[in-house]
C-alpha cells in the first residue's frame, strides 16, 4: 500500500475539524482526496482516473488524526551535528506522530541570520528528511539591514532572545533593535519569535545560592531566573507591539515556551487590545513541576526553567481559555558531556529538554485528567501550529486538498518511557520511567507511510518548506 498512488484509511474514530467521527479518508497522488463515510462502498464510484480498485486499510477503534506540526526544534546542523541531525531528528518525529517541524536558527553553525547560512543548512538536509521541515531565521542586531533578503529566501519568519542564547553568534536584541525589524516583519507578514527573558538581576535567595558552593540544587537554579526575568520580557513585547502599531505596523509578535503563568495576563490584554500577540507553552511545563524534580539531576534544566505546580495549572487554563495558542516541543538536545550528567552542576549543564518524539502521549496523558479531548490536542498540536507557521493550506487538518499527513494513534495503550525507545541522536530525556498513556502505532508523510510498530518504512520522503512554494 505504501507505493499505491490511490488508497484510503477507515477508522471509527477520525479527528475532522472540531469533531471524532467514524470515516474513510481517501488518499490519492500524496493529497487527502475526500472524506467519505465509514462503510463507504468504492466500487459504485466513477473515477475517470481509477484504473483500479482503491485500497481500504481498516483501523478499527484506533484514532487516526492530522499528523502533528511543531514549530520549535532545535536540530544544531550544520556545524553541531555531535548534538543532533536532520536524520536523527526528524526520524524521532516521525516516531512521535510529528509530520511536519520547523527548525530553529540556532544552535547550528552558521547560524541561520543571513541567506548564505540559510543555503547551506538546506544543503545540510538533502537525503535527511523523514519528515517536511520548515525554518526559522534568526534577528541579531547586525543583520537587521539583511532581513529582507533573508526572508525572501523562504524562512518562515524569525526569532531574537531578550537574553544570552548561550552561543556568541546569536546575541540578544535591545528595544532600538526591535524597532527597526517589527516594520520589516510586518511587511512580510511573518511572525517574530521571542524567548523572553530580561537578566533583571537575581533575587536575594538566587545571590545567595549564587555564593554558596553547592550547585546541584534545583531551587537555587529556579531561584536565579525568576518569573520577574519572563514578565519584564512580555511587557517590553506589548510595549514593542504598540509602538509599531501605531506606526502602522501590525506584526505578529509571538513569546515561546512560555513558563512564568504571571505573563499571561499582559498576554491577554495584549490580544484583546487587537494586538498579534500570540505564545506558545511546552510539555515540559505543563508535565512535570518543580516541587518533584531531584537536585542534580540536570537533564530537567532548561530556560526558562520549569517552575511550581500551581504555575503549571494556570498554564492549562489558559490553553483552555486560548491566551496560550499551542503546545510545541521545544526539543534542545546537546551532548550528554554538556549536560554534565555525571556532576549534577545545573549551573554548568547546557539548558534544554530532549523529548521530541513523547510530546503527544505526555500531552495527551496529562490533558485527558483535566478535561480536554483528543480533538482539542489535536487542535493544538496540528492546526495552531501549522496556522502559526503560515502551513495551514497544506497541513495540520484532515481537510480534501491538504497533504495527506496522518498519524495512527491507540490512545490507550499506557507503557513506561524507556532509554531504549528513543529515536533522538543521544538516548537521554528526563522522562525515562515516566508512565504515559497514548501510542503512536503509525505516520503517514503525504500519504506514505514512513513510520510502523517503531519501523522506518524506506527511505526518508522528506521535504524543505520554503515560504512562497507552497
Amino acid at each position: 500500500m505504501n507505493d499505491h498512488p490511490h488508497f484510503a484509511l477507515r477508522s471509527l474514530r477520525v479527528i475532522v475539524g472540531d469533531e471524532m467521527i467514524p470515516a474513510c479518508v481517501e488518499i490519492k497522488d500524496q493529497i487527502i482526496y475526500a472524506i467519505h463515510p465509514y462503510d463507504v462502498d468504492f466500487t459504485s464510484f466513477i473515477d475517470d482516473h481509477l484504473i483500479e480498485k482503491c485500497l481500504i486499510k481498516d483501523l478499527g477503534n484506533k484514532v487516526l488524526m492530522p499528523g502533528l506540526v511543531d514549530s520549535h526544534v532545535h536540530i544544531n546542523e550544520p556545524g553541531r551535528t555531535e548534538w543532533e541531525g536532520f536524520n536523527t531528528a526528524t526520524q524521532a518525529a516521525a516516531a512521535g506522530g510529528i509530520t511536519t517541524l520547523v527548525d530553529m536558527p540556532l544552535n547550528c553553525i552558521p547560524v541561520t541570520i543571513t541567506k548564505a547560512a540559510f543555503d547551506e543548512k538546506l544543503a545540510a538536509v538533502s537525503d535527511k528528511l523523514w519528515v517536511d521541515c520548515g525554518f526559522w531565521g534568526g534577528v541579531v542586531p547586525h543583520n537587521i539591514d539583511d532581513l529582507d533578503e533573508l526572508l525572501t529566501a523562504g524562512v518562515l519568519g524569525v526569532k531574537s532572545f531578550l537574553i544570552d542564547s548561550g552561543i556568541d553568534e546569536f546575541p540578544p536584541v535591545n528595544e532600538q533593535d526591535i524597532s527597526k525589524a517589527l516594520p520589516i516583519l510586518a511587511k512580510h507578514n511573518v511572525p517574530y519569535l521571542i524567548h523572553a527573558e530580561l537578566d533583571c538581576g537575581h533575587s536575594a535567595a538566587a545571590d545567595k545560592s549564587a555564593a554558596a558552593t553547592i550547585t546541584d540544587k534545583y531551587q537555587s537554579f529556579l531561584n536565579s531566573r525568576p518569573k520577574k526575568w519572563e514578565n519584564d520580557a512580555v511587557a517590553l513585547m506589548v510595549k514593542a507591539a504598540k509602538d509599531a502599531k501605531k506606526k502602522g505596523h501590525n506584526a505578529k509578535v509571538h513569546i515561546v515556551h512560555l513558563s512564568s503563568a504571571q505573563a499571561l495576563a499582559s498576554i491577554e490584554k495584549a490580544q484583546a487590545q487587537g494586538l498579534r500577540f500570540s505564545a506558545e507553552t511546552c510539555p515540559h511545563y505543563l508535565t512535570l513541576a518543580a516541587e518533584t524534580i531531584p537536585d542534580g539531576k540536570t537533564l530537567f534544566k532548561c530556560c526558562p526553567p520549569i517552575r511550581e505546580q500551581a504555575n503549571q495549572d494556570k498554564l492549562w487554563q489558559a490553553l483552555k481559555d486560548d491566551v496560550l495558542s499551542f503546545i510545541v516541543s521545544d526539543h534542545s538536545p546537546c551532548t550528554p558531556e554538556l549536560k554534565h550528567i555525571d556532576s549534577g552542576d545545573l549551573d554548568k549543564a547546557w539548558g534544554g529538554i530532549s523529548a521530541l518524539q513523547f510530546g503527544l502521549p505526555l500531552i495527551w496523558t496529562a490533558a485527558k485528567q483535566r478535561d480536554f479531548s483528543l480533538v482539542e490536542i489535536s487542535r493544538l498540536m496540528s492546526f495552531e501550529t501549522a496556522e502559526f507557521a503560515g502551513l495551514s493550506k497544506i497541513k495540520g487538518q484532515i481537510v480534501p486538498g491538504r497533504h495527506a499527513d496522518l498519524c495512527v494513534f491507540d490512545d490507550e495503550c499506557e507503557y513506561q518511557i524507556s532509554t531504549a525507545m528513543i529515536k533522538h541522536k543521544h538516548k537521554i530525556t528526563p522522562y525515562v520511567g515516566k508512565t504515559v498513556c497514548g501510542k503512536i502505532l503509525q505516520t503517514y508523510l503525504r500519504g506514505k507511510l514512513v513510520y510502523c510498530d517503531d519501523e522506518f518504512i524506506d527511505l526518508p520522503q522528506g521535504q524543505p518548506l520554503l515560504k512562497g512554494q507552497f
